[in-house]
């Protein structure tokens, strides 16, 4: 990076660099020898790295170096010696009912911030997305897949359930029934079938990815930043309201966004 070069380097850590362009910030799994498995470490590291957004961004870009975006949980992680300085997932399972539950709530910290209404994250995936990869990809609003991307969700083939707050946005991407099928099997989902059943919004040829994701957040950049947020915070409701409820939701957010191109508002 030279002294010209607008983009800065917020954080490298543990397999994740977050770096900052103005108002679009991306979030790099860079551990590709190990196709970007994941491990606690990786984790802290993610959440920090949503701690430390600049309060300028508005795009948060999710991508992963290498050939695959992210092959999942790093299988160390039920070998009895599990990672330096970590208690192996064996010797989690041996703990009481209440600190297994701190722990799997810390994990999960690393996939809930990619929601937030005051950003808007796009998953660029190409190669493998398995397990911990594919509900780090879900927990993006949006999603742009390679053409030789493969979703999967292997955890129920482990004897294990998605337990990093995959489920919730996968039902709400598919359908209870084709989510079940997803997940009992653990098949992979190729790119072309995420794109028609709504796992993906996009699918372009892997030298096209990067290119793809660039024109999505120029895109999403071009709208008033208080609009994007009202109506994100409006969507990702509207599952939990009635019809009416949602209506009076649209009539609140809409006198908002009025008061204020009026100069009205607080």
């Amino acid at each position: 990076m030279t002294s010209l070069d607008p983009t800065r380097v917020v954080l490298d850590k543990d397999g994740v660099r977050l770096t900052v362009e103005d108002a679009v910030a991306t979030v790099t799994l860079a551990n590709p020898d190990r196709r970007n498995a994941q491990s606690p470490a990786m984790w802290r590291a993610l959440v920090e790295a949503g701690r430390l957004l600049p309060g300028s961004v508005r795009v948060v870009v999710l991508r992963g170096e290498g050939k695959s975006f992210s092959a999942g949980l790093d299988r160390q992680a039920f070998t009895p010696e599990g990672f330096d300085g970590e208690p192996s997932f064996l010797d989690l399972a041996r703990g009481s009912d209440e600190a297994l539950d701190a722990v799997i709530a810390e994990y999960q910290e690393a996939f809930t911030w990619w929601r937030r209404n005051d950003i808007v994250s796009v998953a660029a995936v190409q190669g493998h997305a398995i397990g911990a990869g594919f509900q780090l990809a879900l927990a993006c609003d949006l999603r742009v897949a390679a053409q030789d991307a493969q979703f999967a969700m292997r955890e129920t083939s482990l004897g294990l359930v998605p337990d990093l707050t995959g489920t919730h946005p996968l039902v709400g991407a598919v359908g209870y029934a084709r989510a079940l099928e997803i997940c009992a099997t653990g098949r992979f989902v190729h790119a072309d079938e995420a794109e028609r059943i709504g796992l993906a919004n996009l699918v372009v040829p892997l030298d096209e990815l990067d290119s793809a994701v660039r024109d999505l957040a120029a895109a999403l950049l071009a709208a008033p930043r208080d609009a994007v947020i009202e109506t994100k915070a409006l969507l990702r409701g509207a599952a939990d309201r009635t019809y009416d409820e949602q209506r009076v939701a649209e009539r609140a957010a809409q006198a908002r966004r009025l008061r204020d191109l009026a100069g009205l508002a607080d």
